[in-house]
């Protein structure tokens, strides 16, 4: 059964996307409330967890096959657990997603991760050298 999936990190940016998954799937800006985006120490991706009065922008897939979902699962490790959500669309839409919670939180740092300043490169050389599956 297919999902949609809010991503927030590193799969926000088709590079790290298309190596983990195999299919094509449309996408859209999103809001997640109630949550915030924190810096792992000493590492280029977040860690997300709940919290009142803050939003994580993001990318929402649609209908995200279950192959691909357990190729997520694998690629966020046991670091981070699949949960489900509710998202809002830049058009004004709520779509139920499913997202990933950051378990380590002792690793977090009280220091929001931008976007604008993730290290592509260095993230793909690190943990994406091959496309997962392949």
């Amino acid at each position: 059964m297919s999902a949609h999936v809010f991503t927030y990190g590193s799969l926000m940016f088709d590079p790290v996307w298309q190596r983990v998954v195999h299919g094509q799937y449309r996408s859209t800006a999103a809001t997640l409330n109630d949550h915030v985006r924190l810096i792992v120490d000493g590492e280029t991706y977040p860690g997300m967890i709940a919290r009142g009065r803050s939003q994580v922008t993001g990318v929402l897939y649609f209908d995200v096959d279950t192959v691909d979902l357990a190729a997520l699962d694998y690629f966020e490790g046991p670091d981070y657990k699949r949960i489900r959500v509710s998202v809002n669309t830049n058009s004004g839409e709520v779509v139920v997603a499913e997202t990933y919670l950051y378990l380590s939180r002792q690793r977090l740092l009280e220091q929001a991760w931008e976007p604008e300043a993730f290290q592509m490169q260095r993230f793909l050389q690190t943990y994406c050298r091959e496309k997962l599956g392949d």
